[in-house]
């Protein structure tokens, strides 16, 4: 069956609310790590994880850095306006640019109290900085059906719209956990090799890696790479549709070194990802060579992945892993990049054939969400087993839970 028509209703299983993590728990690699392998279940936790990986792997992570993307304004009449981040206007080429970008953004925004800002108001607020006070101001530039695109500025103009958001901003919890930012979200809320400022949700994935943990790789001969995916606040947006072809999948940014997309082709057959949206990454990067032995002179505004092409005119191509990455290493050089910056909307569900990856490390997520689409893609039915025992087990659910290791 075409993914196109899965139902939704397929891929659902009861999350009681008590199971739903909503603190981390004291020490990162404590988490427990629910490992499943040609149809068995094993259990251990993230400490240990190394034992679990065969030598000679390559585990690839995401280190995209979660943003403070919450910001909080007074009306002049003194009623709460929230702006929600969400993606940087089109305008700008990729996420570091516009992170980049002094004295003004247009950035596309949810925004909290949206009816009691009226036409023509701008909203202004004072941000304290280690250099001195800087004032902040707002304005709607476009009223859309699913956002609002918000010129921000500041004067002084001499910081980054990044500093900005890290002086005033607040870091975006998912919506499941019924609480506000506290202190250890800070830290907790962000893997320790996060780098490239972009997201508004966590890699949740990789949240439960230390220092300890990636000293255990080097002794096993377990090798590292890292991509960056600047994870949308869409991964939370649940398919509501009845099936899969009425849900439009989110597009992210995705930007990754010609060094590191040469590592990938080395090690071709062993590559195991941390995190769904690292996965994501790496099969687009198959996927943008396929389209690139398709159309020779493709563009960087069209070597994209769309939501559903690589179920159709691309799969038909058959092109061997390597071939593919080569001539995206070719088309880079030729257009003088050190690195590819596009977007993907990849929807990976049952039916998928996976080139890339022989394995997932990844936490437990929400019924009826795209993101349990892709795990039922790597274990066929057999995630209603992983899942059942994991609720059964008292497993941790959801971003700050505990999680597991699945190969294909």
């Amino acid at each position: 069956m075409h993914p196109k028509y899965l139902s939704i209703q397929d891929f659902t299983y009861h999350l009681p609310d008590n199971r739903i993590a909503q603190h981390p728990l004291a020490d990162r690699d404590a988490s427990k790590l629910l490992v499943y392998k040609d149809g068995n279940i094993a259990e251990d936790i993230y400490r240990n994880i190394a034992a679990h990986i065969p030598a000679g792997s390559l585990l690839v992570f995401n280190n995209t850095k979660v943003v403070e993307a919450r910001l909080k304004f007074k009306k002049p009449s003194g009623g709460s306006i929230e702006i929600f981040c969400l993606s940087p206007h089109s305008q700008y080429h990729d996420v570091t640019a516009a992170m980049l970008q002094k004295e003004k953004v247009w950035w596309n925004c949810l925004i909290g109290g949206a009816s009691k800002w009226k036409p023509g108001m701008q909203l202004e607020k004072i941000i304290s900085a280690p250099a001195g006070d800087i004032v902040l101001k707002a304005a709607i530039v476009e009223r859309n059906p699913e956002n609002f695109v918000v010129e921000l500025s500041w004067q002084p103009g001499d910081l980054s719209f990044a500093e900005i958001l890290h002086y005033t901003g607040e870091i975006p919890l998912p919506p499941y956990m019924k609480r506000g930012v506290e202190k250890e979200d800070e830290e907790r809320y962000q893997t320790i090799y996060a780098e490239h400022h972009g997201s508004v949700a966590a890699p949740t994935a990789g949240l439960h890696f230390t220092d300890e943990i990636f000293a255990s790789f080097t002794e096993r001969n377990i090798n590292t790479g890292f991509v960056t995916l600047h994870v949308g606040a869409g991964t939370f947006k649940p398919v509501k549709a009845a099936h899969m072809h009425e849900h439009a999948m989110h597009a992210e940014f995705i930007e990754v070194a010609a060094a590191t997309i040469e590592q990938l082709s080395e090690y071709a057959d062993n590559i195991i990802c941390v995190g769904t949206t690292s996965l994501r990454t790496i099969e687009s990067l198959y996927w943008a060579g396929v389209k690139i032995i398709q159309q020779p002179g493709i563009t960087e505004d069209d070597i994209g992945i769309n939501q559903w092409e690589v179920y159709d005119a691309l799969n038909a191509m058959h092109i061997p892993v390597k071939d593919a990455l080569n001539a995206l290493l070719k088309w880079l050089r030729q257009n003088n990049l050190q690195k590819l910056v596009t977007q993907t909307q990849i929807l990976i569900a049952p039916g998928y054939d996976f080139r890339m990856i022989k394995g997932l490390i990844t936490n437990f997520h929400q019924p009826q969400s795209t993101l349990l689409l892709l795990v039922a893609a790597i274990i066929g039915d057999d995630w209603r087993g992983v899942y059942e025992y994991a609720l059964e087990n008292n497993f941790r659910f959801l971003s700050y839970g505990d999680g597991c290791l699945l190969f294909i």
